[in-house]
């Protein structure tokens, strides 16, 4: 899967999105990112491309920490943009750290395009490689633009392709890490099945002890069935399982984000 063109149209749809409340007022808060408005939510993403841009084109393979924050490249202008420990930062969205946010996202598309996937790269996780990132700020750029469209009007679905690599990816990747982060409690061997409404895809998540297994049995002590940009962002946190067609183990579900814990 070819994951450069999502990161482009989530981007994009993000910053238009944003744009369309700059200088207007207090900037929105965003419900689904507790404590953040669309102006802290800018900040978060803008620095987390800029972040990765840092590691593919200094082609860096160990953590480079958080000491020097040139790698930002704040301009001059910044010098008044809200600072994240006043989160939230309820004044106007600041057209400049939205051209900032435009820049980054454009560079970092740009060394995506240009840089092999499978080259070695820092991450956190296991995968070490800039394929990792290509992957991981396609769904985040998702996630986010979701969160930006429902604090500033109606938010639209993410493609279905790229939201049932999400599910897929929650349990490759996110919920393992998740679990070690907030160390979560060992599995009992609880099984959650998720099925996909508008396409082909089922998976079956089995928590044993400390270990995740997936598989597309469909066979789960609960499962949870809708279009797979629900199911990708309920996994995210972002909708109640309401919003789910919901049969089984309602003990099991609500279970879930004890095994995976929010970050």
């Amino acid at each position: 899967m070819d994951f450069v063109p999502y990161f482009q149209r989530e981007v994009q749809g993000f910053e238009a999105a944003v744009r369309g409340v700059a200088g207007e007022g207090g900037a929105p808060l965003t419900p689904s990112c507790p404590g953040w408005s669309v102006t802290d939510l800018v900040a978060h993403l803008g620095g987390v491309h800029r972040g990765v841009s840092h590691i593919i084109k200094d082609d860096l393979v160990t953590w480079p920490g958080m000491g020097d924050l040139g790698f930002l490249r704040l301009p001059a202008e910044a010098a008044g943009w809200p600072r994240p420990e006043t989160a939230p930062n309820r004044g106007p969205v600041p057209t400049g750290m939205i051209d900032w946010f435009a820049e980054g996202a454009a560079e970092l598309y740009a060394l995506f395009q240009d840089t092999d996937p499978g080259r070695r790269a820092w991450t956190w996780s296991r995968e070490q490689t800039v394929g990792f990132w290509v992957r991981v700020q396609a769904i985040e750029a998702a996630v986010h633009r979701w969160d930006a469209q429902a604090a500033t009007g109606v938010p639209e679905p993410i493609d279905a392709a790229l939201a049932a690599d999400m599910v897929a990816q929650t349990f490759e990747v996110m919920a393992p890490a998740r679990r070690e982060w907030r160390q979560a409690p060992p599995g009992r061997g609880e099984r959650y099945a998720f099925r996909a409404t508008d396409g082909p895809w089922a998976w079956t998540a089995r928590f044993d002890g400390g270990e995740i297994t997936l598989d597309a049995s469909g066979s789960g002590d609960v499962e949870l069935a809708g279009p797979a940009s629900d199911l990708a962002l309920y996994l995210w946190g972002r909708v109640p399982a309401d919003r789910l067609q919901v049969s089984g183990d309602k003990d099991v579900l609500d279970r879930y984000f004890t095994l995976v814990p929010p970050v």
